[in-house]
């Protein structure tokens, strides 16, 4: 696999400020980034919901973020109103892109922090390069990893619910960071509701958002998918009672198996 991630973009933050400011504001620990590594984070809303995930490298006197594309210019406006009196830029990179694989003379490149399976990242001068957004989603399909501005948006789901406890995505030891306090105590009292799973199935995928459900009672709902596979978001309880009662599962009058991630310890 090699190619461009074309619903990504590039932003940079630079200034003596960047890396205490950014350890304030997301989810992971970033004072210990090194170059040619990422962290993966998010920045939630004070009730704990993910308002943007991104990919965090250290470059020059800052870092590049690799964020979702269509939510580069909400993200941007969202780090200039928290920087206050930050000694920090805040600029789109319009002449850079993502890309996976292995990529030619990188800016910078990393693994992914997620999952080892996925592959690793780089970001590049903008050229043209083919897409390789078809094989990436497989990947994420094949091995249950969610992903902002695909799976879900803006103030949709709490951390826990798309398993970025298990991938990397947040450090309880750091320290506060926004949302902090009601993201801790989901974790600490077992309050996990939710998991994003595996839905396999025969054929062409349920549409996004569509209901799974057993014996008329629902369960979950498709976030995306493609052949024969799709992360749906599952209710847990839902989905012990479903087992125990021996009822089928189905989304779109198709009917659909839930698997959990291998990374995901069952709860």
């Amino acid at each position: 696999m090699r190619g461009i991630l074309s619903n990504r973009s590039v932003i940079r933050l630079s200034g003596d400020d960047a890396r205490p400011f950014l350890q304030g504001l997301v989810t992971q620990d970033v004072l210990h980034a090194k170059a040619n590594e990422a962290v993966f984070a998010a920045l939630l809303t004070p009730q704990g919901k993910i308002l943007f995930d991104f990919f965090l490298s250290p470059f020059e006197d800052g870092f590049l973020i690799d964020a979702d594309r269509e939510a580069a210019d909400a993200l941007k406006a969202r780090l200039v109103m928290y920087k206050l009196r930050a000694k920090v830029g805040v600029a789109i990179e319009d002449n850079l892109a993502v890309g996976v694989g292995d990529m030619r003379d990188p800016l910078i490149s990393y693994a992914d922090p997620r999952h080892v399976a996925l592959p690793a990242r780089a970001i590049v001068k903008n050229a043209e390069i083919p897409p390789a957004d078809a094989d990436y989603d497989r990947v994420r399909f094949e091995t249950g990893v969610p992903e902002f501005g695909k799976d879900f948006g803006a103030e949709e789901v709490f951390l826990l619910d798309v398993n970025y406890d298990a991938l990397a995505g947040v450090s309880y030891q750091k320290g506060c960071f926004v949302g902090q306090e009601v993201t801790s105590r989901m974790k600490r009292k077992g309050e996990i509701r939710k998991r994003t799973l595996i839905a396999a199935f025969d054929g062409a995928p349920p549409d996004k958002g569509a209901e799974i459900g057993a014996g008329g009672a629902a369960i979950g709902r498709i976030l995306s998918g493609r052949e024969g596979r799709a992360l749906a978001l599952v209710r847990l309880d839902r989905l012990a009672s479903a087992e125990a009662a021996g009822a089928a599962l189905a989304a779109d009058g198709k009917a659909v198996r839930i698997v959990f991630p291998a990374y995901l310890e069952r709860e």
